[in-house]
């Protein structure tokens, strides 16, 4: 029965570490974490944006099947109106947290929540603790009291300068020393690295006199599907904001040892979609992933994960199977010594083979629905990836792409003309999927007013 600490950031994108490539911003302590456990290459966000990556983490099930595949009133344009969906996480679901809580668990959720107001708050989905959680997406301010007007992050007690990142890992520190002689869950879900861009100067002086461009590259931005998607890391306002985050993971591990803890306990760092690259100031790049946050290319997609679970994985081990949100409920159950519960996490599979390093094949295919616009430039699209291929469809345009990650993850060359057995068998594929798990599609925007969304 380990204890089992799962740490969320919020926008942090594929290469936006060190042990990920990054040669701008600075993360010793989860590099370090990557070099005491396995580091994921093709982990995936079962969301382009957040709030539905969110609930896929904590139920294990698409957020298709949830209903729940978007996080604000998202754009309005072009020809559709977007899919009706949930503004919350229903209070019927099984979240991870309460099937650990009923295992003598202490759970705490810590950070953002953006999974509905307060009826639906962490409390109740099975949180002994929330601290911070409410229905917000973003700090109004990163620095106390943490507000603006009326909006403000639910955190009493602060002083002058107090910084948010390092606030919620106090707090993180605070709840495992009160847990040290049980079993406990802590959830911290950083509300860093999503705008607004704030960090204090200690953390930020460090890179300002690094912004400069690599060398190989001439310019700051391609032109990509009509925009500008940004291809070269050099905001120090946002490398500060990673900084911040990453030395709570070193005061965590710390803590953990201190209290003779670290070698029971899993850990696990992770995102909950792509970097922000092709919109709202664009602060950090994905680059040679395409696109970001908003969109389901790589980019918005393929996220940083790192699990150390003691005694399982290798340290320094790299795992490139295919896995995604909805695999983390499943895992932290056998972490946890407890029976699998297909019934609940529908659409999760247990990572224990590959974490004990076996070649295993966890899913016949990943698949993703996001019928919005978004507010990064997308249209409402789906997509499934089934080996090494992956189709996008355009629900507005009814276009597919067709790519074969394993000789282009930067999602260049579209062979969607050149194999159309395979992608016309992957469409069908996707379009099943659909069906089955009772997806809400987007209707036409000459639709009656009040009229029901269909579903495929």
């Amino acid at each position: 029965m380990l204890n089992i600490v799962c740490i969320l950031m919020d926008d942090l994108g594929w290469r936006d570490l060190g042990c990920y490539g990054s040669t701008f911003y600075r993360t010793p302590n989860v590099d370090a974490l990557a070099r005491d456990g396995m580091r994921f290459t093709e982990a995936y966000a079962a969301c382009p944006v957040c709030s539905p990556t969110r609930a896929a983490i904590l139920t294990g099930r698409y957020p298709a099947r949830i209903g729940l595949t978007d996080y604000l009133v998202g754009t309005r344009r072009g020809k559709l109106l977007p899919a009706e969906y949930l503004h919350y996480l229903p209070l019927h679901e099984t979240t991870v947290a309460k099937v650990l809580r009923e295992a003598d668990y202490a759970t705490a959720s810590i950070g953002k929540w953006h999974l509905g107001p307060e009826p639906y708050y962490p409390e109740h989905h099975g949180f002994d603790l929330n601290v911070a959680g409410c229905d917000l997406g973003h700090p109004p301010s990163y620095f106390w009291p943490y507000a603006a007007g009326d909006r403000r992050v639910p955190l009493k007690n602060g002083s002058d300068g107090e910084y948010l990142t390092e606030r919620l890992t106090r707090e993180a520190v605070r709840f495992i020393e009160a847990n040290a002689h049980r079993p406990f869950f802590l959830y911290l879900a950083h509300y860093a690295v999503h705008n607004p861009m704030q960090a204090p100067d200690r953390w930020t002086e460090p890179f300002k006199a690094g912004r400069t461009r690599t060398p190989s590259q001439t310019a700051e931005y391609l032109e990509w599907h009509g925009r500008k998607v940004r291809i070269v890391q050099n905001n120090p306002v946002y490398a500060g904001m990673i900084a911040a985050a990453d030395d709570g993971v070193g005061q965590i591990v710390r803590t953990l040892k201190k209290l003779g803890l670290y070698d029971r306990t899993l850990l696990l760092f992770t995102s909950d979609n792509g970097g922000l690259s092709t919109a709202e100031g664009m602060p950090t790049s994905n680059y040679p992933l395409a696109g970001g946050k908003g969109w389901l290319y790589e980019g918005g997609i393929r996220v940083p994960l790192i699990i150390r679970w003691p005694g399982k994985t290798r340290p320094g081990s790299v795992c490139q199977v295919p896995v995604t949100s909805t695999d983390f409920f499943p895992t932290l159950l056998a972490a946890a010594g407890l029976p699998q519960m297909p019934e609940l996490h529908t659409d999760g599979a247990n990572l224990t083979p590959v974490l004990d390093g076996k070649r295993a094949v966890l899913h016949d295919a990943l698949y993703w629905h996001y019928p919005h616009y978004s507010n990064q430039g997308c249209n409402p699209s789906g997509a499934i990836r089934e080996g090494k291929y992956k189709l996008i469809e355009d629900y507005e345009t009814g276009n597919c792409e067709l790519f074969d990650l394993e000789t282009d993850a930067g999602e260049t060359r579209d062979l969607y003309s050149l194999l159309p057995e395979t992608a016309a068998r992957l469409k069908e594929k996707l379009s099943n999927w659909r069906r089955s798990v009772g997806a809400r599609m987007p209707r036409s925007d000459a639709a009656p007013s009040g009229g029901t969304t269909t579903q495929e």
